[in-house]
């Protein structure tokens, strides 16, 4: 060979006796076989390859998806809960009441039929001696937060979900 060979990849030239290059492949850097006697290899299998690989990424898209859908669910959970909460605050605020509400404390959003109101009372509908009014219609129990806002409570005294 010719001290011009520049055999440093899978193609090389080397130069004639004319000067021109000519292409050759180099079987010193090829990964397969160049002549009958070589050592046998196989194909690889690409399209199986490729069934693997989009099937194992969808596999693992999949666990990220359901990942982060059950993180938007708490969100959305959390989210609705914060809204319900502004309602029942603008509610509150709405009301007429005749006291302070202390923070930390329950009291109870009654709809007045006969003046047409909503009123805050600090009595619920089983703490009457003589009897609910007739003309009240209990609406909610409601918790007066630190932060200001009215958390409304289920018949057991807990937050409602």
């Amino acid at each position: 060979m010719n001290e011009h060979n520049s055999a440093k990849g899978r193609y090389s030239y080397d130069s004639t006796s004319t000067g021109g290059l000519i292409n050759f492949l180099n079987r010193n850097v090829t990964p397969y076989a160049t002549e009958a006697g070589g050592p046998k290899f196989d194909l690889v299998p690409v399209t199986k390859q490729k069934d693997l690989m989009i099937n194992h990424a969808r596999m693992y898209a999949q666990q990220e998806y359901n990942r982060i859908m059950e993180l938007v669910a708490v969100l959305q959970k959390q989210a609705n809960q914060i809204k319900r909460r502004l309602e029942v605050t603008d509610a509150v605020h709405a009301a007429e009441y005749q006291f302070s509400p202390v923070m930390g404390n329950a009291y109870w959003l009654v709809w007045e039929k006969r003046k047409q109101k909503t009123l805050l009372v600090l009595t619920g509908p089983t703490e009457w001696s003589t009897g609910v009014p007739t003309d009240y219609e209990y609406m909610a129990q409601v918790k007066y937060m630190g932060d200001h806002t009215w958390l409304e409570l289920n018949d057991q005294g807990n937050p409602v979900e």
